[in-house]
C-alpha cells in the first residue's frame, strides 16, 4: 500500500463508472483533506451525484480505488464505508419521520441499561449535549415530522457525525430549505470543518460556494476539469469550467424593444395587495422584460400572485390588453392570456409524478376536452409542440416530471403555457435550483418569448438575471416600488450599487413610476 498523507481523509484514484453505453465518470482522481469543504461542482449530468453515492459505498464503480486514512474502501458497500468513518446526507432524507429526534439520532446504536432496556433517559441527555455543541436549539424529544426541513437536515448531519464520521457527504444541500435555514446549516458546517472533519458540498449556486468552501472541484461530462483553492479561482473560472464557455455568453443579447410598442399590455392603477405596504402602479409594453428587483420580504412574489388572481387585491386597478381584469380570479387571468411561472416548481409549479403530457396539459385541459372526453391527438401534438420549442431533453412525453433534471423541470413548468396564447409571462425567480448550463438556455427562451411580443415581467433575487436580462428594472420594499433602472443605467458598473441602496432603504426614494414610464 501506499504511504498514506495523513492530512487526506479519503482518496479516490481512476473512478469510472458508466451506465449501460453511457459513460458518467471517466478516471476521477481527486484527494479529500481533512478540516476542508470542497465544493464539489457541476452541471446536472455531470456525475456528481454517482461520485458521491461510489464513495458513500452505495454504487460499485467499474475501476479505480478508494482509499480512506489509508485503508482500502470496499466498493458497493455502505456498511464498510460508514466503518471507515464516511457518511452521506442525502438530497432525500432519510430520517424517521414518527420518531423523535434524540431516536433518529441513535438509531441503531441504541444506549441501553445492564437490564437490556432502553436508556431513553441517558439517549435524551447526550442528544442535548450533541444539539447543544452544534448550538442548535431541538427539544430532543420532539417528533422529527414537526422540524422544518433545514433543521431535520442538522440532526442528519449530528447523527452522521456523533458516529465518528471523519468524511461527510452534503449532497445538494440547500435545495429544499429557507435563506434563514441556509444560515443555521453553514454554521453547522463550519464547526465541523473546524472539528476535522473533511466534507463534500455539492452545490452550483456560486453564493455558497463563496461562504463556505475552501476548495472547488468542477466535474463536466463526466471529466474533472476543475480542482483549485477557492482563493485562487473567480466565479467566472468556476462557470467557465462548469458549462465549457466563457461567463459572457450566458445572456443572450438583451432584445430590441418595439419602435412603438403601443399600449402597455399590463398596467396596475395604485393596486394594493394583501399584505403590501401601499399600492403599487406600473405598466410593462409588448416585447419587454421589466425585472423586479429587491431584498427577501419586498413583496414581489405578493405582486406576481396578484396579477395572476391567487392572492387578494383590495383596491386599485388592473388592466390587460386595455381591458379591465376581475379581481382574484386565475381563470379569468389565465383567459386574459396571463401566465406565471411560481418560485417553488416543486410544490406550486408541476405535479413530479405525473407525466410531462399530463403536466403540459394542465393549465388549459379544457381546450382537449369534448363533453368530457379527452381529444388524446390534439393533446399530444400541441403539448408536443410546446415541450420542442423550449428544448426539453427527455425520453418522450410520458416520462415522469420528477426523473428531469432541475432545468428540465423547469422548462416542462414554462412550456406547458405555451399550448396557447399568452400575452403576459409573470416568472417568479425563474432560475432556481437549475444548474448553470440550464439558465442560459431557459435566458434564451425568456428572451425570444419577449422578442416575439409578450410583455415579461420577472422577479429575481439573482442580481446577475436583473441586469443581464431587463430592459428595466424595478426595485421594490416593502411591498411598494421605491426606484427603477432603465437599460442604460442598468449597463453601468454603479447598478448592482444602486438597485441594493434602493432595495434596503440606504438611497434616496424617488416617486413611483407612472403608468406608462419606459413602455413608449
Amino acid at each position: 500500500m501506499a504511504e498514506h498523507n495523513p492530512d487526506v481523509a479519503l482518496s479516490c484514484r481512476g473512478i469510472t463508472k458508466s451506465f449501460g453505453s453511457s459513460p458518467v465518470l471517466k478516471s476521477i482522481s481527486l484527494d479529500l483533506e481533512l478540516g476542508t469543504v470542497t465544493a464539489l461542482s457541476g452541471e446536472n449530468g455531470a456525475g456528481k451525484s454517482t461520485l458521491m453515492k461510489i464513495i458513500s459505498g452505495q454504487v460499485r464503480p467499474d475501476s479505480g480505488e478508494i482509499t480512506v486514512r489509508g485503508h482500502q474502501l470496499p466498493f458497493g458497500n455502505p456498511r464498510a464505508a460508514h466503518k471507515l468513518g464516511v457518511a452521506i446526507v442525502p438530497q432525500e432524507l432519510a430520517s424517521i419521520q414518527d420518531m423523535a429526534v434524540y431516536e433518529n439520532i441513535f438509531v441503531g446504536r441504541e444506549i441501553r441499561k445492564k437490564s437490556g432496556l432502553l436508556d431513553r433517559r441517558a439517549m435524551i441527555a447526550e442528544a442535548h449535549t450533541l444539539l447543544q455543541s452544534f448550538d442548535v436549539d431541538i427539544a430532543p424529544q420532539t417528533l422529527m415530522r414537526k422540524l422544518p426541513v433545514g433543521l431535520k437536515q442538522i440532526v442528519e448531519i449530528v447523527k452522521n457525525s456523533s458516529t465518528g464520521a471523519r468524511v461527510l457527504l452534503l449532497d445538494e444541500p440547500t435545495s429544499a430549505i429557507s435563506d434563514r435555514e441556509v444560515a443555521g446549516l453553514y454554521k453547522v458546517v463550519r464547526h465541523l470543518r473546524d472539528q476535522g472533519v473533511a466534507m463534500v458540498y455539492t452545490t452550483h449556486k456560486m453564493e455558497e460556494i463563496q461562504a463556505i468552501a475552501d476548495r472547488v472541484v468542477v466535474l463536466r461530462d463526466g471529466n474533472l476539469v476543475m480542482d483549485q483553492p477557492l482563493a485562487s479561482i473567480s466565479d467566472d473560472d468556476i462557470v467557465t469550467a462548469m458549462i465549457g464557455r466563457e461567463l459572457e455568453t450566458l445572456f443572450p443579447p438583451t432584445p430590441t424593444r418595439p419602435a412603438d410598442p403601443g399600449e402597455p399590455l399590463l398596467q396596475l392603477d395604485d393596486v394594493l395587495v394583501d399584505g403590501a405596504g401601499g399600492p403599487v402602479s406600473l405598466a410593462v409594453g409588448r416585447g419587454e422584460i421589466v425585472g423586479l428587483a429587491g431584498l427577501v420580504g419586498a413583496g414581489r412574489t405578493e405582486l406576481l400572485e396578484a396579477v395572476f388572481g391567487t392572492r387578494k387585491i383590495h383596491s386599485g386597478h388592473l388592466h390587460v390588453n386595455g381591458k379591465q381584469m376581475k379581481k382574484h380570479h386565475p381563470v379569468a387571468a389565465i383567459q386574459a392570456g396571463i401566465a406565471l411561472i411560481p418560485e417553488d416548481r416543486k410544490h406550486s409549479g408541476a405535479v413530479l409524478s405525473m407525466s410531462i403530457l399530463d403536466n403540459g396539459s394542465l393549465p388549459r385541459l379544457s381546450n382537449y376536452t369534448v363533453a368530457g372526453w379527452l381529444n388524446r391527438g390534439k393533446q399530444n401534438a400541441e403539448v408536443s409542440a410546446a415541450m420542442k420549442s423550449v428544448n426539453l431533453k427527455s425520453r418522450g412525453l410520458s416520462q415522469p416530471v420528477e426523473t428531469l433534471s432541475g432545468g428540465n423541470q423547469q422548462k416542462v413548468v414554462l412550456a406547458r403555457w405555451l399550448t396557447d396564447k399568452v400575452d403576459v409571462l409573470l416568472l417568479d425567480e425563474p432560475t432556481r435550483g437549475v444548474d448553470v448550463g440550464a439558465r442560459s438556455e431557459i435566458y434564451r427562451i425568456i428572451v425570444d418569448l419577449a422578442a416575439s411580443g409578450m410583455a415579461v415581467l420577472m422577479a429575481s433575487s439573482d442580481m446577475q438575471e436583473i441586469l443581464g436580462l431587463s430592459h428595466r428594472a424595478i426595485v421594490m420594499r416593502e411591498g411598494q416600488i421605491v426606484g427603477t433602472l432603465d437599460r442604460d443605467s442598468l449597463t453601468k458598473e454603479t447598478a448592482q450599487e444602486e438597485i441594493f441602496k434602493y432595495a434596503s432603504g440606504l438611497g434616496s426614494t424617488p416617486a413611483p413610476l407612472s403608468h406608462t414610464e419606459g413602455v413608449a
